[in-house]
C-alpha cells in the first residue's frame, strides 16, 4: 500500500527506464539549494535515478557515478546554477566531515544529489529530500520519498502533483 502524508510518498517503478524517467520529472523541478539524499542497497538503482534527475535538470553531460571520483560537477547552458553529485560509498564520516560539503550543501547556485548519503546524514543538515530505493525483484523497485524541512515539503508536494495529481 503506497504511503501518501504529508512528507512521505511511495512509488514503484517497474524498470530502469521508468526510474530515470521518474527522476527526470524531479529534476525538472530542483532549484538551487535543493538537496536529494539517496539511500539503497548496490544495485537498488541511484545511480539510474540520478541520471534521470541531471537530464531533467537540464546537465550537459549524462551523470555516471561519481564513486571514484566522489563528486562530479555539472553546469547547464542558460545560467550559472551547478548541479553537484556526490557519492558516500568510499569514504567513512570522518573523510566526508573534510571533503568541505558545507561550501555547497544548500546554496542558493547549488543543487546536490548524494549517493549513499545515509553514510553521513549529519552532513546533510535538516531540510532535504530523502530517496530510499529498494528492490522489489530483478526489474521493479520501491522508492520512498521523505521530505526534511520546509523547504524540501514544499518540494514533495509539488512533485507529488506532478505525478500524482494530487
Amino acid at each position: 500500500m503506497p504511503i501518501l502524508n504529508q512528507d512521505t510518498f511511495e512509488f514503484v517503478s517497474r524498470n530502469a527506464d521508468q526510474t530515470r524517467r521518474l527522476g527526470a520529472r524531479l529534476g525538472v523541478l530542483l532549484e538551487g539549494g535543493d538537496i536529494i539524499a539517496l539511500e539503497g542497497n548496490l544495485g537498488a538503482g541511484k545511480t539510474v535515478l540520478a541520471q534521470g534527475i541531471g537530464r531533467g535538470w537540464g546537465a550537459q553531460d549524462p551523470l555516471i557515478s561519481p564513486t571514484f571520483v566522489l563528486m562530479r560537477r555539472h553546469t547547464r547552458l542558460h545560467d550559472q546554477q551547478k548541479l553537484y553529485h556526490i557519492d558516500f560509498y568510499r569514504l567513512q564520516p570522518t573523510e566526508i566531515a573534510h571533503l568541505g560539503l558545507e561550501e555547497i550543501l544548500g546554496m542558493p547556485g547549488n543543487i546536490a544529489v548524494i549517493e549513499w548519503a545515509d553514510r553521513a546524514p549529519e552532513i546533510i543538515g535538516g531540510d532535504y529530500l530523502r530517496i530510499t530505493l529498494n528492490c522489489l525483484d530483478e526489474y521493479r523497485r520501491t522508492l520512498t520519498f521523505r521530505a526534511a524541512g520546509e523547504r524540501h515539503n514544499a518540494f514533495l508536494e509539488n512533485f507529488r502533483k506532478e505525478i500524482i495529481g494530487r
